[in-house]
């Protein structure tokens, strides 16, 4: 089966169930969580650390099928050739990407993105995703993904929580009004060991930041100026 973004000649395959969004990949990690297995020269997104392929493609693999757009990846400019290896390995012959002389951080990767959207006169939502996670029910990550894609064209930033299963002491918390779409009440970033166990104990909502996020470029360029 060709896969979803691979393009021959003028035709491309294109799913009828999917979502218009515009798939953005995040993939400028520095490789020292892991360290030895994950170095500055292939950090961790670009390992196979779980199977045969690397977390940058198994995030790939794991957003194909939900839109007709070719993803956008935002990468470190000494990557530029594991990504473009990565990307040919599964068929993505379309993909842009774009190259960050210095790390930024999430915001000014996203905005980067942002602009390479409006610039294409794309107006979808934007699915922004870290090029690490491990994400196995597709299915049901497509599903909260085409419910996002709705919420965003309201004008929201969507964000995406998960469950938290111990005090992390590692990722940020994101506070929530209740279960579902709701609003946030609060971001904190990576709590000390005993605050975050008042977050498990709490009857409020806390969940993990994922640092997965849907919202139009618009909107978002628009937060970027006022904040």
């Amino acid at each position: 089966m060709a896969h979803p973004y691979y393009q021959t000649g003028t035709l491309a395959r294109i799913d009828v169930q999917m979502t218009q969004i515009l798939p953005v990949i995040l993939s400028g990690g520095s490789g020292t969580r892991l360290w030895p297995s994950s170095r500055a020269a292939r950090p961790k997104q670009f390992v196979e650390l779980v199977g045969s392929n690397s977390l940058f493609e198994l995030t790939l693999e794991r957003i194909s099928g939900l839109s007709s757009h070719a993803p956008v990846v935002v990468c470190n400019a000494d990557h530029r050739f594991l990504v473009a290896d990565q990307l040919m390995g599964l068929g993505i012959e379309t993909a842009s990407i774009l190259l960050e002389p210095v790390a930024r951080n999430t915001a000014a990767a996203i905005a980067l993105a942002a602009f390479e959207a409006e610039a294409k006169g794309i107006t979808t939502p934007l699915l922004v995703c870290p090029s690490d996670h491990l994400i196995e029910d597709k299915e049901a990550f497509h599903a909260v993904v085409r419910e996002a894609a709705e919420e965003a064209l309201t004008g929201s930033l969507v964000t995406f929580g998960i469950e938290p299963v111990k005090p992390e002491t590692g990722y940020g918390y994101i506070k929530a009004e209740t279960g579902g779409i709701s609003v946030v009440e609060a971001f904190v970033e990576k709590p000390d060991k005993a605050t975050a166990e008042t977050y498990l104990a709490s009857d409020d909502r806390y969940y993990w930041n994922s640092g997965i996020f849907v919202f139009t470029a618009s909107c978002f360029l628009e937060e970027l100026s006022r904040y």
